[in-house]
Formats: structure tokens, sequence, C-alpha cells
């Protein structure tokens, strides 16, 4: 093709003289050949933007029906990732390579440089292209289950670095014509410098990779990070970063290494369990703390769930008593129930028949050590439902029923003095 358009422009320039003989105008060709480059070159780019009009219209369009009317998913992602819309320039700058070694026939000088040029956007739409494709294959690998929880998009982000990394080197040997493996040795020589740059994205790296071969982080996991103050959902993790949407819809970014390096609570274990842990005390005062009288057992035996404890412990009680010839009324060696004893066990036997607090999982109501601001009774359970709303309206319910119930067992809730407490005592005291 090259031959034939030259001998063609030749013939423009090739007369007859007077003896007959065909001869060839060097000077008149010479004279004009910067219009033929002129016009050659308006030519080959008009030809070069018909052939990628011509390539974005098969590739997308026909392309786009097909992944229309396919079943698959992946066309789609590769669509939508514009993949092909890359593609579609590497027709008519291939087209533009070859033909401009005949519009700077006359001008190597010209056809060296433009061939460069050519060949470093040649290799920029193929990095184009190949990150792309690799942004479409992250896109299907995350359709996929065992995939969805996965920090893929981490793999794929280093991926592209080390790619854009050679092709770099081979823009930079095409533009400075010399071997790639002149650079790949004088990268021995910046590797300080590179380390030093990328210090951020090579702990990422190895903290993601981190994260999931011990699976301590996924997309959707609820996390707590007191030290960046995220307490949220997971939404995205980067190379670098971690984003995670805090209840508030705040977000918050933490570097990805942060999750190795300091601590974090992850509570993907309690969404998956059977319930949610309610771990609360309420305090009692040491000073209303009592033996129960035959008055407080009677009232209290009309509660239903505490009358058979109630009418077979004392029936032992009394039995024991009656063996040792203890007198209850005279003797504190006589076993005797206390008021927050049978608190104890009303808690205990309420959570047991509650019907949102989860049986099959641990449930206790115990006595903790003595301290100053009473003695603390601690509540321990499971509830059935383990979202955030559901979760703190069966907490509430549970203490607002035992904040009402604690007097029926003649005993007080702890409570720093307040102004009314002052304003009393002053009251009493003599003017």
């Amino acid at each position: 093709m090259k031959e034939f358009i030259i001998d063609w422009i030749r013939n423009f320039y090739i007369h007859r003289n007077s003896s007959g003989e065909w001869y060839l105008d060097k000077a008149t060709f010479q004279e004009q050949a910067p219009f033929w480059a002129i016009g050659l070159f308006l030519s080959t780019i008009l030809i070069s933007l018909i052939m990628w009009w011509i390539a974005r219209q098969i590739l997308l369009r026909g392309l786009s029906l097909i992944a229309d009317r396919s079943s698959t998913t992946w066309d789609d992602h590769l669509i939508n990732n514009k993949v092909f819309r890359a593609i579609a320039f590497l027709l008519p700058l291939t087209f533009m390579e070859h033909f401009f070694s005949i519009v700077f026939y006359q001008y190597p000088t010209w056809n060296v440089a433009a061939n460069r040029v050519l060949d470093v956007l040649i290799i920029l739409v193929i990095l184009v292209s190949i990150n792309r494709t690799l942004n479409a294959l992250r896109d299907i690998l995350q359709e996929k289950e065992v995939y969805r929880d996965k920090p893929v998009q981490s793999y794929f982000q280093i991926t592209k670095i080390i790619i854009t990394g050679i092709f770099v080197i081979l823009i930079l040997a095409r533009v400075t014509n010399q071997s790639p493996l002149f650079f790949l040795t004088s990268l021995g020589a910046m590797t300080a410098i590179l380390v030093l740059v990328f210090k951020d994205t090579i702990m990422g790296f190895v903290g993601s990779l981190q994260l999931a071969a011990n699976d301590m982080i996924r997309l959707g996991d609820w996390v707590t990070m007191d030290k960046y103050g995220a307490d949220g959902t997971v939404q995205e993790i980067n190379l670098a970063t971690v984003k995670v949407q805090n209840f508030d819809k705040t977000i918050t970014t933490i570097p990805t290494y942060a999750f190795i390096s300091d601590s974090f609570i992850n509570w993907r274990g309690m969404q998956e369990s059977d319930g949610r842990r309610i771990k609360r005390s309420i305090f009692i005062q040491i000073d209303t703390i009592h033996f129960a009288s035959d008055e407080l057992l009677k009232k209290l035996s009309s509660i239903r769930v505490l009358e058979e404890y109630i009418k077979t412990t004392q029936s032992g009680i009394e039995a024991y008593n009656k063996e040792h010839g203890f007198d209850v009324d005279e003797s504190i060696n006589a076993r005797r129930q206390t008021n927050i004893g049978l608190f104890r066990m009303y808690v205990e036997k309420y959570l047991a028949n509650h019907p949102e607090v989860n049986h099959e999982m641990p449930l206790i109501s115990r006595q903790l050590a003595p301290t100053p601001n009473g003695v603390p009774l601690e509540v321990y359970c499971f509830t059935k439902d383990k979202e955030w709303n559901g979760y703190e309206r069966v907490m509430g319910d549970i203490f607002d029923h035992l904040f009402a119930t604690v007097e029926a067992f003649e005993l007080e809730l702890f409570e720093n003095p307040s102004g009314r407490d002052v304003r009393q005592l002053m009251g009493r005291l003599p003017s």
C-alpha cells in the first residue's frame, strides 16, 4: 500500500522530454511535497475518525444489543465499565501509525516523532482497556455470594497499580528509545523512594490480605472503633481505607492497616447468633436489705411466678429450723428469706417467662460485689430481636418493669443525694 501511494503521487511529476524520454521533475516534487504531506495528513485523520465512529457503532450498539438480550450479566458489566469504548480507539490509532509513514515520507524526523506519539497513545489505550476490564471483573466477582463480603477491590487496586507501573515503563522506553530493561535496572535505585511514597498503599495491601485471610472484617459488618469515632456498618474496603457508615449517617474513613494494628469490635458474632446480650445492673440501697417478714412473704405469695417458690422454700426453711431448734424471732442462726433474695429470684423468673427473651441462651440474675453505690443486681440474658430498635425496646421494657417493681420487695434503688434530699435534710435540722 505504501509503495502504491508513493508511486501514484510520483506519476503526477513524471514528464517526457523533447527526446521522448520520461523523467521525474524532482524540483517541482520537492517544492510541492509539504502540500501533499498536509493533504495526506488531513485525509488520514478524516479516515481515522470515520473508522473510529464505525468501530464505536459496531462495538457499542451491536454488543449492547447482544448484552440486553443475553441472560448473563458479565457482558453488562463490560459495557457499563466502558471497556469497548476504549478498545474502539485501537483501530484508528493503528491505521494512523501505518499511514503516517506515507504522510511523512519526505520528513523522516517528523515520521519518527509521530510514530512515538502514536505508540504512546496505543499503550495508554491498552492500559485503559485493561483497567476497565479489571473493573468489570471486580463487579462480576462482587455479585457472587462467596466474594460479596471479601475485600475484592483491594486486590484489583494493587493489580492495576502493578500493571500501570509496567505500562509506564513501556511508555518511557518508547519515548526515550531505550530498552525497558534499562528502566527496570534503574528501578532498584528508586526502591527506597517508592517505598516511602507508597508506604500507605503497601501497608493497606498487607492489611487487606490479613483481614481477608483471618476473616476479621467483611462488607456489611457492624464494627465499633472508638479511636476513630466509628460505630456503624462497613460500606467499602479499599486498598488504603475502610469506609464505615455510622448510625447517624456520617462516614468515617479508617486506614485499612488500622484494623490490624489497633483494636476494634466486630458485632458479626452477635448478629449471627440466636440473640443479643443484655448485661446491665440495678443498684440496691444497702440499708433497705432485710429479712422478709411474714407480711412481706404473704404479700409476695400473690405474685404468680413466686407463689410456688416461696411456698417450697419456706417449707424447707421451717423444717430446717424446727429440726435444729432455732427460733426464727430470736436466733440469728435460723434460716430466713431476704427481700433481695426474693427480688433476685423474681427477676430470674420474670425473664424466664418473658416472650421476647431467648430462653435457649444463658439467663441469670446475680448479685455482684457491693460498691459505694449500693449492691449491684445484674441482669444477664439475650433478646430474640437483634436489631438495634427492637433490642433497645425489649431492654427498656424489662428495666422499666424492674424499676417499678422493686418497691414491692421493700427495697430502694441507690441514688446520689439530690437537691430535694438536701432540702428535706435542712428542714429537719433545728433552727
